[in-house]
């Protein structure tokens, strides 16, 4: 369809709000928030039964520096460190303006967000950023979402959607990253006994009425709370409510034609503007192939319904999509055990986050054999790396396997098998395809389909070196990021260590995209710009279906929530000061649909330029 066109007022709108935004994860949902606190009326569509997106399904955190929450975890931060850090990083890659915005109010929206809202969290005192820099962070800069008992929702908990299963114990639970080890390790202390005792104690209370854990973290506590404060604030969240089409009128945004859950259409005004969250490019069926290169297309993080709606009804009023810079994804190294049956939706996909590409032990190898990455790098820069050893994104690296020794198995896991001493368990891995196991490495690169003696020289140079805990290919373990994510007990190297003797193991992993970069052109208030650099009246986005700051680079931990958040809010204050500053007032009448109707913008003392 294409956009709507006619006189004001022609339009015949079955019912009107302030502002109208598509899509509930955390970028939506801070806009709802926001905009709810500046005293304007506000519809939140969402195309699916739950809140979250691919928010929920995250880990949750989220990077903000210079908050209060640094000081108040012993590790404070500045602004001024964070510019310097991203002038490093970024460099002359352009979209100054909207990374300044963001590190100017970056500080603001959390505090407000902590003030009105449920919304709360926590600086981790150890989170490094994931590139060394000028301004580079050891902690201070991530935020976690503070836990939340969705048993304050009530039947409302089921319009949370669930984290990802890989990501649930016992078919349901949700464990905290400090809980981890401890539930890994039950029996190796009395406090992880306890622990263990508590957490699953809890978990089997919650089964007697819940179809899942109510005590959450990551992600999902991220998106839990958002939706809590929108309920306890009475702000409409309509689910099951696709856009269809954005509606303008002499130039101007002015509203919107939604699909509704019974299968008609509805006309909404938006008298402020309509703001498009809905999740980015992930999975639109061109624009994917468009963007992504061919060794990223075949798998992704992203919910089945991100398909692109908010960005693709922008382009059909001739809004610009950038191509993401460096990159136009944001991306995770994955690994794949297929369901029985050859049912691909019951795959499970596994993210190699923390768990085990650090650990000392662990090469990651393309088709020839050889290493091509540092395996200790953010997954996004791993996965930069498997693509960069390719033609047109599909080579050599395209997949790449994690191959270690049977001690690595027993202290480490790999992937989806978690620390493994039962030789049963690991056999169950083995013959579901999961797990490729070789008594000698020639063994193993005829399973994989690697070239032997390529890996034979990989593994005997790699050993060479690492026996003094070196690594003069790719500086393993050379970087803070690197070595938190490792073994502090193996030095003088936590990265590194050389691989014993047989039998070996590996996994393979393909890349996946966790978030886009590519998106709508944007201001630093998220106006959408058109093909000349103008901006669409009344149109706004955030979230993935605005192009990311960081211009396809990967900064730190939860670059993709932190802008997300900040740049909701950002559009909430500006469109509630853009309200002041002109002196309108709310148009007369009754708006159709909607609970309550409030008087004003409320007074703000924050400047949005």
């Amino acid at each position: 369809m294409g956009s709507s066109t006619g006189q004001p007022g022609q339009q015949g709108w079955d019912e009107e709000v302030d502002l109208l935004i598509f899509g509930a994860g955390a970028a939506g949902m801070t806009a709802a928030l926001v905009a709810d606190h500046e005293k304007m009326t506000v519809l939140l569509c969402e195309k699916t039964g739950m809140v979250g997106g691919i928010t929920s399904t995250s880990g949750g955190t989220t990077w903000v520096p210079g908050t209060k929450l640094s000081v108040e975890a012993g590790v404070p931060d500045s602004v001024d460190d964070a510019r310097r850090f991203l002038q490093s990083v970024v460099g002359a890659r352009g979209g100054d303006a909207a990374r300044e915005a963001f590190l100017q109010s970056g500080p603001l929206a959390i505090d407000e967000l902590a003030r009105i809202s449920e919304v709360k969290f926590v600086a981790a005192t150890a989170h490094p950023d994931y590139v060394n820099g000028p301004g580079a962070a050891y902690g201070g800069r991530a935020l976690a979402p503070a836990p939340f008992d969705a048993r304050a929702l009530g039947k409302d908990f089921a319009r949370v959607r669930p984290p990802r299963k890989e990501f649930m114990g016992l078919g349901g639970m949700m464990v905290a990253r400090n809980d981890l080890n401890m539930l890994l390790a039950p029996f190796a202390s009395f406090a992880n006994f306890r622990r263990t005792i508590a957490v699953v104690g809890r978990y089997a209370m919650d089964r007697l009425r819940y179809p899942r854990g109510t005590q959450l973290v990551m992600g999902n506590a991220l998106a839990a709370r958002l939706f809590y404060s929108l309920r306890k604030r009475g702000v409409e969240v309509r689910f099951d409510t696709p856009l269809v089409e954005l509606v303008r009128e002499s130039g101007r945004v002015t509203g919107a034609i939604v699909a509704t859950p019974g299968g008609g259409h509805r006309r909404i005004g938006a008298r402020r503007g309509v703001v498009l969250a809905t999740g980015g490019i992930t999975r639109h069926p061109t624009l994917r192939n468009r963007f992504f290169p061919t060794g990223a297309r075949g798998l992704s993080l992203a919910p089945e319904t991100h398909t692109g709606d908010g960005v693709d009804r922008a382009r059909q009023l001739g809004a610009n999509v950038e191509n993401g810079g460096d990159s136009p994804g944001l991306w995770m190294p994955c690994s794949i055990r297929r369901a029985p049956g050859g049912d691909s939706s019951e795959d499970s996909v596994w993210p190699h986050i923390i768990l085990d590409r650090a650990k000392p032990g662990l090469i990651a190898v393309n088709s020839r054999g050889e290493r091509f990455v540092n395996e200790s790098n953010s997954y996004h820069d791993f996965v930069m790396g498997m693509l960069r050893d390719a033609q047109g994104g599909d080579g050599p690296s395209v997949p790449a396997h994690l191959i270690v020794d049977a001690a690595f198995i027993r202290e480490y896991g790999l992937g989806l098998l978690m620390p493994a001493r039962s030789a049963g368990r690991i056999a169950a891995f083995e013959r579901s395809g999961y797990l490729v196991k070789g008594n000698t490495l020639a063994e193993l690169a005829a399973k994989l389909q690697v070239d032997a003696a390529g890996l034979a020289r990989t593994v005997e140079t790699y050993n060479r070196a690492a026996v003094d805990g070196k690594d003069p290919a790719f500086e393993r373990g050379s970087s803070p990021m690197s070595r938190f994510n490792g073994d502090a007990r193996q030095q003088p190297n936590p990265c590194i260590r050389p691989i014993g003797a047989g039998p070996y193991y590996a996994v393979t992993v393909w890349p996946a995209d966790l978030a886009c970069s590519a998106g709508l052109s944007g201001t630093a208030n998220g106006e959408v710009l058109d093909h000349g650099g103008n901006v669409i009246p009344g149109l706004f986005a955030c979230g993935n279906d605005l192009a990311s700051i960081f211009r396809g680079t990967y900064p730190g931990p939860g670059t993709t929530l932190g802008p997300a958040i900040v740049f909701g809010w950002r559009i909430a204050k500006f469109v509630a000061q853009r309200c002041r500053e002109r002196g309108t007032s709310r148009a007369q009448g009754q708006s159709v649909g909607l609970k309550r109707r409030k008087d004003s913008c409320n007074a703000s003392s924050v400047a949005i330029n």
